[in-house]
């Protein structure tokens, strides 16, 4: 069994918890518990009994001895759209890690879609990264993780440091999907079992899909004429799409189509595109 995330005393400590609920004319974030620099904006309202909530980091940036708690509770019947302003950047250690943990709880009739912009590793950078999704019967999730390794922008190749994530998908305790990762230096980078050159990459998850919802995201793909490395599959019911970049940009712009494919099928609702992407 993997070690658990090692416990920080130094740096920003930040803890996050929010809960949503159902109510007649639609959800709301009925708690918010915050500690240390995370918060989020009032939610947003673009479409109707849906709200698009906005997590902010004021610092900007994560250091070698910080570390950031996110929980999302989405009870029975709540719905809500989650993304950020802006990347989270994680900089250079000294020697410390930077501990991340992402718990993200949806009961039965509810849905979740997690949309955050990218991360960021700079060089050096030490990071524990875990992310859980835990589901409840019929309990729905669309969204994705993209990780950048480096700053290719500026020519800044992730030749230093170590990265560790795990990524888990529970429905009522039984696992859908249990992975790990590790990058040490540029090695991993540059792995046939790694990220074979490229440095970024990203994960799309689904749930409640089928062949016809993965013949529908080949049909995307196929004429998005991707010029890099992407693919999806299906593991019972979970979609996973996987793909290797060079600019968040570009794999966002690969991202964005299939979220808007799948959201009217999965949830019953129109594509509605979060304001802050367009600023």
């Amino acid at each position: 069994m993997t070690a658990a995330a090692p416990v920080l005393s130094s740096g920003w400590q930040a803890r996050l918890a929010l809960e949503f609920e159902r109510r007649p004319l639609g959800t709301v974030l009925k708690h918010i518990r915050h500690e240390g620099p995370l918060r989020v904006q009032r939610p947003f309202f673009p479409e109707t009994g849906l709200p698009h909530v906005y997590l902010l980091h004021p610092p900007g940036g994560v250091t070698g001895s910080d570390s950031l708690d996110i929980r999302v509770y989405m009870s029975q019947g709540s719905q809500a759209l989650l993304t950020s302003p802006g990347s989270t950047k994680y900089y250079r250690s000294a020697g410390e890690t930077a501990g991340v943990e992402q718990h993200l709880i949806v009961e039965r009739g509810g849905s979740l879609e997690w949309l955050p912009q990218e991360n960021i590793i700079f060089p050096g950078a030490r990071v524990h990264s875990v992310m859980r999704i835990s589901l409840s019967g019929d309990a729905r999730f669309m969204g994705w993780d993209m990780t950048c390794f480096g700053r290719p922008c500026n020519g800044e190749v992730f030749d230093q440091g170590c990265f560790y994530g795990r990524l888990e998908v529970f429905r009522d305790q039984r696992p859908l999907l249990y992975e790990c990762q590790r990058l040490q230096d540029r090695a991993g980078l540059m792995a046939a079992t790694g990220l074979r050159g490229f440095p970024m990459q990203a994960i799309f998850l689904a749930t409640h899909c089928d062949t016809q919802h993965l013949e529908q995201v080949h049909e995307v793909l196929d004429a998005a004429a991707c010029e890099h490395p992407i693919a999806a599959t299906l593991i019972d019911d979970l979609l996973i799409v996987r793909a290797l970049g060079h600019q968040a940009e570009g794999l966002r712009q690969q991202l964005i189509p299939l979220w808007q494919t799948l959201r009217p099928l999965l949830l019953n609702r129109p594509a509605v595109v979060p304001r802050i992407w367009s600023t």
